[in-house]
């Protein structure tokens, strides 16, 4: 009887591997290479089929099988990964002059120009793929470049990333069966704008573009929510090129398309220069109609041992460049010319569009501003104006095209009143916003309660525009100081103004009031700088703030300063002390101090916190700082503030008093002055270096 089952077994685990193996082929034609030779109806039979035989013979159970490609465990998500080696950025060239003196430097490094590999550089989310003995064991994001995040079990969810390599592409690994691949996870555009739709029919907010779609998706802690967003992969390098039997960039994507990647197509090999414009200036005109976002064109020196030979700099390789495309622009109608009343009670003139689709995302509002640059711009109401993105997020309008400008065009004036309240609105001298006067102005409580609630000031997580306004709307919020005696059942049947299938009021919910009330009263922790930053006080920004509670340790010794002593402080001067001081005697203002202090909300420094000087072991030296600071977290002002703690100056421009730039993630022109200057560069590992032991490492 044994031997007859252990035939049986015998033969299950043979269909079971059989299964698998065709399901994955079938998948690689479908996803991969677009040309399925089968139908839905029969690839669905064949995965039913081997779904039954796994419930059947749980001891053949594999993580890596088809059926596995979402659900599983996902304990280690998000856990920190570390690269086999570091995932570099890569340098950018702005326009075809510095492309062309990239490649003088290749020549000049090089001897001669050599071939050359371009590529379509792909707008998604960098990531790194690990396998072992042909089999996907972990998938990580790009992170800092040096440690990113397990997101294993949602990579397994995107159908065109095998989860075994292909026959075909195993004799190409030559060193202990292990490989790290590079690429990029991306989000159709078509997909994007089905997500994007999907959502504001529940009413929630979408994603600014596929990029950071991408991003979220790859990141959701469900891995079902990953499946549901239609995520694609291009994958083209490789940690170490020793991993394989290529000989350049060109022969690695060869073989990586035989081992069973999604490649992207668009690839050329090339040996002049004349050849490299040629294929920027095709992307640039194609990249509308390609199915997903592209923002410039990658070139690469293609033979790896002379990449070796030109090797890196701190921060990108010296044998690779970002051509980036110029700032998509498009023509689009000005509807109307609306007025938003910020936090500060500053009005701001927003241009209303017929929606249109710019560099990846439909844009139906942009910023004008103020009074003077509409005048500046003369753009009216009916015009067709030309829109772009700045640094491809910010939309801005840039002029009307004055040729289409219809005979009723209306010139727009700033309105006596304020649109929210009613109340006068004045333009004090040497400005150029008008204001709202009043402090019961409720589309500044609205933004005063948003601003208080962000991840600069008292970092309230998930207290986001939509929850603050559903406050403001049931009058339960007012003032920032109402947020303190919220309670979990209240907020849990707080009215969400939409209404589900059966036509019931949405509620927020008891998950989401159980973090919001935690979140509040972690907030009551902060340190005192956030606060005075939290508040609002009008010109008391982040780094401001810092300095004002480096001075005054408590509200009470600051609400007892004169004028002239908070003028007499580094960096304040007469008019923005004069904004704290009457800000901090307006009796409105003190009653929600006093309602915050008697909450616990912490008006005060910490030990340690000011008075008890570092170090100044950097005293004489000048730091400038440029890009994002993704492994610490930090802002380039909290990074700056720190750096002023122990003696430094810290500048916003670089020159030859220039000590040291600091380049973190996407470091711009700074990065570049300083390489013609000379100035020495740090990364941000020696940043936190310094912090830690006020020493400039050697």
């Amino acid at each position: 009887m044994s031997d007859t089952l252990s035939l049986f077994d015998d033969d299950a685990r043979e269909r079971i591997e059989a299964l698998r193996k065709e399901i994955e082929h079938h998948t690689y034609l479908y996803y991969v290479k677009d040309a399925p030779e089968i139908s839905d109806g029969a690839f669905d039979s064949l995965m039913r089929e081997l779904r039954n035989l796994e419930q059947e013979h749980p001891e053949f159970a594999d993580p890596n099988s088809p059926t596995q490609r979402v659900g599983g465990a996902v304990g280690d998500q998000f856990a920190p990964v570390r690269h086999e080696r570091r995932m570099y950025s890569i340098d950018d060239a702005m326009d075809a002059a510095e492309l062309d003196a990239w490649m003088d430097r290749v020549e000049e490094a090089l001897g001669t120009l050599p071939e050359m590999v371009c590529e379509l550089k792909i707008d998604g989310s960098g990531i790194a793929l690990t396998y072992e003995a042909g089999t996907l064991v972990r998938a990580a994001t790009r992170g800092d470049g040096t440690t990113g995040e397990d997101v294993t079990a949602n990579i397994r969810a995107i159908k065109d990333v095998p989860l075994h390599l292909r026959e075909e592409g195993m004799p190409g690994i030559v060193r202990d069966g292990s490989v790290e691949l590079r690429g990029e996870v991306y989000m159709p555009k078509s997909s994007f704008e089905a997500l994007n739709k999907a959502a504001e029919a529940n009413g929630k907010q979408g994603f600014a573009n596929p990029r950071n779609a991408a991003a979220g998706s790859l990141r959701q802690k469900d891995p079902t929510i990953t499946a549901g967003r239609d995520l694609s992969t291009f994958i083209y390098a490789v940690a170490d090129e020793q991993a394989l039997a290529a000989d350049g960039q060109f022969e690695l994507l060869q073989w990586l398309g035989q081992a069973g990647f999604h490649v992207n197509p668009d690839v050329k090999r090339v040996k002049t220069r004349a050849e490299v414009h040629e294929f920027c200036e095709r992307a640039v005109e194609n990249r509308d109609s390609l199915p997903y976002e592209i923002d410039g064109v990658v070139v690469k020196v293609n033979s790896f041992a002379r990449q070796a030979a030109m090797g890196y700099t701190a921060r990108a390789p010296r044998w690779a460049i970002a051509f980036k495309f110029p700032p998509e622009e498009k023509a689009t109608l000005l509807r109307d010319i609306t007025v938003q009343v910020g936090r500060t009670g500053a009005l701001t003139p927003v241009a209303e569009l017929e929606p249109v689709r710019v560099a990846g995302s439909v844009v139906a509002r942009a910023t004008l501003h103020n009074e003077d640059e509409v005048r500046r711009k003369d753009v009216r109401i009916g015009d067709t104006v030309i829109i772009r993105k700045a640094g491809d997020v910010i939309p801005e309008v840039l002029g009307p095209v004055e040729s289409l400008r219809p005979a009723d065009a209306q010139v727009w004036s700033m309105p006596e009143t304020c649109p929210s309240c009613g109340s006068p609105v004045i333009r004090e001298e040497g400005e150029v916003a008008y204001r709202c006067i009043s402090i019961d102005c409720p589309a500044q409580a609205q933004e005063r309660l948003v601003h208080w609630a962000s991840r600069g000031a008292m970092d309230i997580d998930g207290m986001g525009d939509e929850i603050v306004g559903r406050l403001v709307e049931s009058g339960r919020v007012t003032d920032v100081a109402d947020y303190y005696s919220l309670d979990e059942v209240e907020l849990s049947l707080l009215d969400m103004g939409r209404v589900n299938k059966e036509g019931n009021p949405i509620r927020l919910g008891e998950t989401v009031a159980k973090k919001l009330v935690a979140q509040i009263q972690e907030s009551k922790g902060r340190p005192f700088a956030r606060v005075l930053f939290g508040i609002g006080i009008r010109h008391v920004g982040k780094t401001m703030a810092e300095a004002i509670a480096a001075a005054y340790p408590s509200i009470d010794v600051l609400m007892g300063a004169s004028e002239e002593e908070l003028a007499a402080v580094e960096g304040i001067g007469p008019k923005i002390a004069h904004s704290i001081y009457v800000f901090l005697r307006t009796p409105q203002n003190v009653e929600v101090i006093e309602r915050l202090r008697r909450a616990g909300v912490n008006l005060a420094n910490e030990p340690g916190e000011a008075g008890e000087q570092l170090p100044q072991t950097l005293e004489g030296l000048t730091f400038v700082l440029t890009g994002a600071l993704v492994q610490s977290g930090m802002t380039r002002d909290e990074a700056g503030a720190a750096l002023k703690a122990r003696g430094a100056k810290v500048s916003g421009s670089v020159s030859k008093k220039t000590s040291y730039v600091v380049a973190g993630e996407a470091a711009g022109s700074k990065y570049d002055k300083a390489i013609s200057l000379g100035v020495p560069i740090l990364d941000e590992s020696q940043l936190l270096q310094i912090l830690e032991t006020g020493e400039i490492p050697e």
